[in-house]
C-alpha cells in the first residue's frame, strides 16, 4: 500500500498536526515504508506458533490502598498545589471546558 502527499495532508490534519509543506513527501514515504513492512509481517506463516506471552489474563500484585502507609500521610495537598496559577481549598482551578 502506498500513501501519498494527500493522504498525509488529511491525517496530519485530522491529528492536528502542523506539518509543512516540504516535509509531506517524506513523510509519505516513510508511512509508506512502515505499511510496507507490515504487509510483510501479514504474510509470515504463524499457523500453530504459540503466543510467547499476552497481555490478557494476566493478574498483577495488588496491595491494599492505605493512607496510613503512604509516606506523606495524605497531607501534602498544599504542596502540591503552590505553583499552581490558581487554586480554591487546595484544588486546582481550571477552565471550563464542557459546556
Amino acid at each position: 500500500m502506498s500513501i501519498d502527499k494527500e493522504t498525509v495532508r488529511k491525517v496530519a490534519k485530522l491529528a492536528r498536526l502542523a506539518v509543512p509543506e516540504e516535509r509531506l513527501e517524506p513523510l509519505a514515504a516513510e508511512l509508506s515504508g512502515i505499511l510496507g513492512w507490515i504487509e510483510q509481517l501479514n504474510e509470515v506463516d504463524v499457523e500453530g506458533v504459540e503466543a510467547m506471552t499476552s497481555t490478557v489474563d494476566v493478574t498483577l500484585p495488588m496491595r491494599e490502598d492505605n493512607l496510613a502507609t503512604d509516606y506523606t500521610g495524605g497531607k501534602r495537598a498544599r504542596d502540591i498545589v503552590a505553583n499552581a496559577p490558581k487554586t480554591e481549598d487546595h484544588f486546582f482551578v481550571v477552565p471550563k471546558v464542557v459546556e
